[in-house]
């Protein structure tokens, strides 16, 4: 299994989005995937507030593992990794994406009676993966 499909089996196994991007590459950096479920639980649905995709923000976390250290590197990768997210989907703001503020309960009711946490979330962790395994 390739960490893109990694990331979208565990956000179908029911992981938030930043969690599923996050732990798929965490082994690679020295980090457990354990480790990274725990550490990317707080970023999903855009840090509950429907703001910075929760799938760019575990992917981010990865630029940071491999990045961090070299603050020029880590800004360039965070922004083309931003940048390349936006121009294939529209946005990186989790409400622009699905169309609705899911920090809400209307929200989340209007995202689960669309499909679209099963119908357009995985699309985004996938694009999140493929975009980060481009940049590392």
């Amino acid at each position: 299994m390739t960490r893109i499909e990694d990331a979208v089996q565990l956000f179908e196994d029911g992981y938030v989005c930043s969690q599923a991007v996050f732990a798929a590459f965490s082994e690679d950096f020295g980090l457990s995937k354990e480790q990274a479920l725990k550490i990317g639980a707080c970023f999903g649905s855009g840090m509950r507030k429907a703001e910075v995709c929760g799938a760019c923000t575990g992917a981010l976390m990865v630029l940071g593992l491999k990045y961090g250290e070299d603050k020029p590197q880590s800004n360039e990768m965070c922004k083309r990794l931003l940048d390349d997210f936006e121009s294939e989907n529209g946005s990186y703001i989790c409400r622009d994406l699905l169309d609705c503020d899911i920090s809400t309960e209307k929200g989340v009711g209007y995202a689960r009676e669309n499909n679209l946490f099963s119908e357009i979330c995985p699309k985004m962790v996938e694009s999140a993966a493929r975009i980060l395994e481009e940049l590392i």
